[in-house]
């Protein structure tokens, strides 16, 4: 009883260890983001999901405009229309919460009650209570039978969203899907992770490894007259200085197949890696010490034509 109890408390420790290094890994990129990337970012705080800000983050410099009308598109409820209905409604309300929320030292659409009424809209119903015994200021927004309940301590204009609400997260989180409800599965984001192994020299090369991992169920596969599903990855790979110049290049293709849709079933909801061990000559580098180099990945797929590029820094 007490291994079990310790080998699950060690589960849990190294997996608490791998979302912090993720988390302080998007944080270092975050503060690295240009001024107008970090500007969108913080815009759309409300209604990206942590899948795409992973992405987003991840991405090369001049990928990213793309990505953020890939971004909006997924949210246009009709796609037809020149107009992106869900876009002009996003901006729109942080308009009117600049204008409705003042005198908080924020812009209005950053506060407690600017955020929930982007999340929600306008409130079917509003009370307010300039000054009760307990000496706070009081709002209430009911959003049908739900109230939603925001408290000034000091009666200083500075509305805070109520502890009694924070039982409620999950029904106020429900209000940003809510929100960006034409998102479908269908149109879900393409994603991969990859990982580098310390590199090593022997015989005069330096070799480096690479760990390209994702999920089975991101895969799309093409079903074939026999029943069976095939499809294929394409993996390109580019070391560049800081100065830009391509120290290497190479390409990678990868089959992949299930004789049938069981066969797939039975490990869908699995991980699919790849190991792709990569010789450098040593004479291209500055070693020692060793440099900071920019690693360029893209990953397509021939199902579906789904394709992602990131980038990273190494060291060799």
């Amino acid at each position: 009883m007490r291994k079990k109890i310790f080998l699950t408390l060690t589960f849990i420790f190294l997996v608490s260890l791998v979302f912090l290094f993720q988390s302080c890994t998007l944080s270092r990129l975050e503060k690295k983001l240009k001024a107008k990337d970090a500007e969108w970012l913080s815009e759309v705080r409300y209604i990206i999901t942590p899948e795409e800000r992973k992405i987003f983050l991840e991405l090369p410099e001049s990928e990213r405009e793309q990505f953020k009308e890939d971004f909006w598109k997924r949210r246009d409820p009709d796609p037809d229309t020149e107009e992106n209905e869900f876009k002009d409604e996003y901006y729109r309300r942080i308009k009117q919460a600049n204008q409705m929320f003042l005198g908080e030292g924020r812009p209005g659409w950053l506060t407690d009650r600017g955020r929930i009424y982007i999340l929600f809209g306008p409130p079917t119903e509003r009370e307010t209570f300039p000054m009760e015994a307990s000496g706070f200021c009081r709002e209430v927004w009911y959003y049908g039978s739900f109230p939603v309940i925001f408290i000034d301590e000091h009666c200083s204009g500075n509305y805070v969203l109520s502890a009694i609400n924070l039982e409620h997260l999950q029904d106020l989180n429900l209000a940003q899907s809510y929100f960006q409800n034409t998102i479908t599965e269908e149109r879900s984001l393409f994603d991969y992770n990859l990982k580098m192994f310390p590199s090593r020299r022997t015989a005069g090369s330096l070799f480096i490894t690479l760990v390209f991992s994702m999920n089975y169920n991101e895969i799309w596969f093409e079903t074939q007259d026999d029943a069976s599903l095939k499809t294929e990855l394409y993996l390109t790979v580019e070391i560049k200085d800081k100065k830009g110049k391509l120290v290497w290049q190479g390409e990678k293709t990868i089959p992949l197949s299930f004789k049938d849709e069981d066969e797939f079933n039975a490990i869908k909801g699995k991980k699919f890696s790849m190991k792709v061990e990569i010789k450098l000559p040593e004479g291209q580098y500055s070693v020692p010490p060793a440099g900071q180099y920019l690693l360029y990945s893209s990953l397509k797929q021939k199902a579906g034509g789904k394709e992602l590029k990131k980038v990273m820094e190494i060291s060799l």
